[in-house]
């Protein structure tokens, strides 16, 4: 494996994170901030957070038309990773304990898990999990 891919830091994006991250950055830590904007950070978007947006916005809860319409675009520019959702994720987070009952963020944890790598959110019901969380 070479070095550059060792340094490399991966994180997974929560949806209220990302949001915030592009739209209203003073909602996000500075610790948050700091991971994300990483000269080595690797920020895997999942499947489920772009489904989870395209659902609130579609239901009226959400006022992100342009994030969903430009969601591909997005992803290049800002060199984005896309992490689908596999089999063993949905497995994965069906069984886990209901600490939270959102399955958004049960996915995430799940792939959180199976990816080994801290979640950016600041939902702290994600620590009954045990994945690491950065907020």
């Amino acid at each position: 494996m070479s070095r550059d891919i060792q340094l490399r830091r991966n994180l997974l994006i929560d949806t209220h994170a990302l949001l915030w991250w592009l739209g209203a950055p003073e909602r996000v830590s500075r610790t948050a901030i700091g991971a994300l904007e990483g000269p080595e950070t690797r920020i895997y978007v999942s499947a489920a957070v772009v489904w989870e947006t395209a659902i609130k916005v579609n239901l009226g809860k959400l006022d992100a038309q342009d994030v969903v319409g430009g969601f591909r675009e997005l992803m290049i520019s800002k060199g984005f990773h896309r992490l689908a959702i596999s089999t063993d994720h949905a497995l994965r987070a069906g069984m886990l304990p209901r600490h939270h009952s959102d399955p958004f963020d049960r996915m995430l944890v799940a792939q959180a898990q199976a990816l080994n790598c801290p979640i950016v959110s600041a939902d702290a019901r994600l620590d009954s999990y045990g994945v690491r969380r950065i907020w």
